[in-house]
């Protein structure tokens, strides 16, 4: 399932980017880059209407499949620092005009 999941996302995240690319600035008309100077290579209304619904389309799948993604991949998990331990008490150091210990006495 998760991996269903990632192809889906991984395609509208290319699609997302492909559509936002097709889209004109402003007062830029798409017509004019294949010689004509009004807006009919999409229509009469130009491309404008279509590309904002198929982004919107994009973005809404691509963020229900982030939130999927997100709850596949939690596995009940409930901290990233789990099992870790408490961190041992730092140990003085020895210095070095300190006599050395005394044996220990000879057992009777």
């Amino acid at each position: 399932m998760t991996i269903f999941v990632i192809i889906i996302h991984v395609i509208v995240c290319l699609a997302l980017i492909m559509i936002v690319l097709l889209q004109t600035g402003k007062g830029a008309g798409i017509g004019a880059a294949f010689g004509g100077s009004s807006q009919t290579v999409f229509g009469s209304s130009g491309a404008a209407p279509f590309l904002a619904k198929l982004t919107a389309a994009a973005a809404i799948i691509f963020m229900l499949t982030s939130l999927g993604l997100t709850f596949l991949g939690h596995k009940g998990v409930s901290s990233v620092m789990q099992g870790a331990g408490k961190p041992a008490a730092p140990v003085a150091p020895q210095s070095e005009t300190a006599p050395p210990p005394a044996p220990n006495p000879p057992a009777k």
